[in-house]
């Protein structure tokens, strides 16, 4: 939409940008540029494509309100409780907002750059916890993106390029190099981030060739680099062309009705989720923007040298895919057979799901299911690339519970701390009314501080294993600390009271940022197997269980009890 160049009111700044001048509107003295397009609408001849620039305009194009968000299905009932998913209609969906303190090339700012999360098939920009203001209220240059979902973004066809969503992404970035300045952004100290799968998406672009050199950060919220495996994805589509009764081609999925095309997806996709499994959409290795699997090119150094990571997860991340469909009852009931489906997803024997008693005693079978899939799916791989990047890696826990019964820490609580947003209807869903501003505070400022300065302000990842814990419980809640999350919210710490604490466990130093003096840190899988190799060679062939009651809560079971395997020392009860 063009407005009148001509317009003198104050409230509207006006910015040049390589297509066209945008008019954004000052807020609370912060300048907004809302649903700014970075490329052209990805319909008709341009459907399951590769993102291409957009048409130039003349005059002035209004960025007063957000752009359309990308199609896709509803949250259901039971998760829109939770979570809020705003829908603007059109087709022009790959577009981008801005935040900004000092709009102008002489400003030369920090720019953070945030890709929303939804499991590639849900979210946008426009969801309120993700409000900019608060970042450039801090001095930070923040753009959001908008990017293909589903089917339209991730689908894989034999006649159609793989990972049209990820190259909407690149081609933010790229926007963002050349646009940015404009807006009193420095291009040159950008970091990117995201949370789920926009942090898988920021993890796997860390890795891309066509990324290098756009951002000099990132910052991966409980999402690690991942490449899925392509038959898994080829199921989703294949499983969707039965349902529609057309082949499983690019074109003959662009003949759909669109809105038919998202109900199938959403039918299809029902049973699937990060504790089920199941066929799932996901980036894909394509031999092009994602040459090799992402996690192992970064964790060999192939890639992305020099760029500094601030990486973490929130302590039940399951809760949030347990939970709202009231799966933890019915996990809970299954017994046995939902502890085999979790070791056949982590691909471990029995000896896993008994260390994680060892460790909680008092666990139900949904609990020990959702540590485990957390850990393999998250903690594990995370520690994987801290440990192959010592020196430029930051790690956090985020442990406060949500004040809504039963979801305790859990995934995307710690978006409304992040972003500062915590006074919004929308944070609230998720963690009740009353969450603690110091928290706020404190999260926040680590971010600001890693966006600006590169430190967020305690040690970086090396031999002693600093895990900095946000909103650790204080020792009232329970028998071993950990707290169900449906308490008033008090005794609840944002940080460090009197600084780090040096833990030394047989052995193995770590040090541990919290207000309590306890084993918060979470140890890396070298850490759990030298102290499980000491007992072996000490005793000769212990149970495995007293091994694992030593390792703290989050550690890489899995690996561990594979290197007792490897030695001839496990002998499980």
């Amino acid at each position: 939409m063009a407005a009148d160049p001509t317009d003198p009111d104050p409230r509207h700044p006006v910015v040049t940008t390589p297509y066209g001048a945008v008019r954004g509107r000052h807020e609370n003295g912060i300048a907004v540029f809302r649903g700014i397009p970075y490329a052209a609408p990805p319909f008709g001849p341009r459907r399951f494509r590769p993102p291409e620039p957009p048409d130039p305009w003349d005059g002035v194009r209004d960025a007063g309100a957000f752009g359309p968000t990308a199609p896709k299905p509803p949250y259901s009932e039971a998760f829109a409780q939770y979570l809020s998913d705003p829908v603007v209609p059109g087709d022009g969906c790959l577009n981008l907002n801005v935040w900004t303190p000092e709009p102008g090339p002489a400003a030369r700012l920090p720019v953070l750059v945030w890709l929303h999360g939804g499991a590639l098939t849900r979210g946008s920009s426009a969801v309120p916890v993700y409000d900019g203001r608060a970042f450039a209220r801090d001095g930070i240059v923040f753009v959001s993106v908008n990017y293909r979902l589903g089917v339209e973004g991730y689908g894989l066809f034999p006649d159609a390029p793989a990972n049209p969503g990820l190259r909407d992404q690149l081609a933010a970035l790229q926007w963002v190099h050349r646009s940015i300045r404009a807006f009193g952004g420095d291009p040159d100290r950008v970091t990117l981030a995201g949370q789920s799968a926009g942090a898988i998406s920021a993890g796997v672009l860390i890795a891309a060739p066509q990324a290098q050199g756009l951002f000099r950060r990132a910052v991966l919220q409980s999402g690690p680099p991942e490449a899925f495996e392509r038959d898994k994805v080829r199921r989703m589509v294949r499983r969707m062309a039965a349902r529609l009764k057309v082949p499983a081609t690019a074109e003959a999925f662009a003949a759909v009705d669109r809105d038919l095309l998202l109900r199938t997806q959403a039918d299809v996709g029902r049973l699937s989720s990060p504790v089920l499994g199941g066929p799932a959409f996901g980036i894909v290795v394509d031999g092009d923007l994602v040459p090799r699997d992402p996690l192992q090119a970064l964790i060999d150094g192939d890639a992305a040298v020099g760029t500094d990571l601030l990486l973490g997860w929130t302590r039940d991340e399951y809760r949030l895919w347990l939970v709202p469909g009231g799966l933890t009852d019915r996990v809970d009931r299954l017994g046995p057979v939902a502890l085999a489906g979790a070791m056949a997803r982590c691909h471990c024997g029995h000896e896993v799901p008994r260390g994680y008693r060892a460790l909680h005693p008092g666990a139900g079978t949904a609990e020990i299911v959702g540590q485990m899939v957390t850990d393999n799916l998250l903690r594990r791989p995370l520690h994987r690339l801290a440990e192959a990047r010592p020196g430029s890696s930051w790690v956090y826990e985020f442990a406060w519970p949500s004040l809504r019964p039963g979801l305790g820490a859990c995934h995307a609580l710690e978006l409304g701390f992040v972003f500062d947003t915590g006074e919004t209807a929308e944070s609230a869903k998720l963690a009740g009314g009353g969450a603690p501003q110091e928290l706020a505070d404190a999260m926040h400022g680590a971010w600001t501080r890693f966006v600006t300065t590169g430190d967020p302000g305690w040690e970086a990842w090396g031999a002693a294993h600093p895990v900095r814990m946000f909103g650790e419980p204080e020792p009232d809640a329970d028998a071993d600390g950990e707290g169900e999350g449906e308490g008033e919210g008090e005794g609840v710490g944002a940080g460090p009271k009197d600084g780090p604490v040096r833990h030394d466990v047989d052995g193995m130093s770590y040090t541990a940022y919290g207000p309590r003096d306890r084993e918060l840190a979470l140890w890396t899988a070298e850490a759990a197997a030298a102290v499980a190799g000491e007992a072996v060679d000490g005793a000769g062939a212990p149970p495995v269980d007293p091994l694992l009651r030593k390792v703290p809560r989050g550690t890489e079971l899995r690996s561990a009890v594979r290197r007792l395997r490897r030695s001839g020392g496990v002998k499980g009860r």
